[in-house]
């Protein structure tokens, strides 16, 4: 198993109209979920800049730890190692007993759907527009899917959700200690 993570994003999406292409492609719609999510730095990693960051993610029904170290700015630029936890406020102790400390509460909603090997993510976060996020096994794969959705390659993004927020919507997302649907700051 590779720990490459592979994806893409595309901005200014009808979210609708997507919905319906995968449906009309086969896609299964996993549905809405409510994610909360506590960002992680620490001693090796303490700012943005650094590139590596631990996350939490607090799925309805399960909660997930990730480890991300993003190398470039491509498909194939992230690594990640990611396993469920049993119990959030557990891993949370866990994570500052290990010298991690937490930078960033983050909420948004995502809108999954599965087709074969590949996860569309509609992804709504607080005051920004809905943008869409692929990811799968090669970066070919991520091609074709596009193509098959009408989205125009030449308009992907690399980046990811921090660097998109900043430069895309002009909010100073890194800087942020909450970046959720009733309190940014």
């Amino acid at each position: 198993m590779s720990n490459r993570e592979i994806e893409v994003r595309f901005l200014e999406v009808d979210v609708e109209n997507l919905k319906l292409k995968l449906l009309k492609l086969g896609a299964q719609d996993c549905g809405l979920d409510h994610l909360n999510e506590t960002i992680f730095y620490g001693l090796d990693f303490p700012t943005p800049a650094a590139g590596k960051f631990v996350r939490l993610r607090e799925y309805k029904d399960r909660t997930v730890l990730t480890f991300k170290h993003r190398v470039e700015i491509s498909a194939t630029g992230t690594i990640e190692y990611e396993f469920n936890v049993s119990d959030a406020q557990e891993a949370k102790k866990f994570l500052e007993a290990l010298g991690l400390f937490v930078c960033r509460f983050v909420e948004k909603k995502r809108h999954t759907f599965e087709l074969g090997n590949i996860k569309v993510d509609i992804d709504f976060w607080p005051q920004i527009p809905p943008y869409v996020e692929i990811e799968g096994p090669s970066e070919k794969d991520l091609k074709e899917i596009s193509r098959k959705l009408d989205l125009d390659w030449s308009k992907v993004v690399f980046l990811d959700a921090m660097h998109l927020i900043e430069k895309y919507c002009h909010i100073p997302f890194s800087k942020l200690k909450y970046f959720t649907f009733d309190r940014i700051e």
